[in-house]
């Protein structure tokens, strides 16, 4: 999980997340295009961070596009993104687990 370890560093780096989450979901992918016949092509992804207070969600998403750029140019095709706050992340909790 060579490229999974490296968006964790740059995301850890460039977010200081209260929570991440990355999935390798490249194995529903094989023999799509865009898939890599080494793997790890296709990523979902949850970031929990202060950064993101006061972004909408587009901005979310272009501020972690930005951090991963290299690696979306380079060796990353998909990339499914969840983005939100600590606040909106306990939200989320509290309404699975009333």
């Amino acid at each position: 999980m060579q490229i999974a370890n490296q968006i964790r560093d740059i995301l850890t780096k460039e977010f200081t997340p209260a929570k991440l989450e990355i999935i390798d979901d490249s194995s529903k992918h094989a023999g799509h295009s865009g898939a890599d016949p080494r793997g790890e092509s296709h990523f979902s992804v949850l970031v929990v961070s202060d950064k993101f207070d006061g972004e909408n969600r587009v901005s979310r998403q272009r501020l972690v596009y930005s951090a991963l750029d290299q690696l979306l140019k380079d060796r990353v095709h998909a990339l499914a993104l969840k983005t939100m706050t600590p606040a909106e992340y306990e939200a989320v909790a509290a309404q699975r687990n009333p």
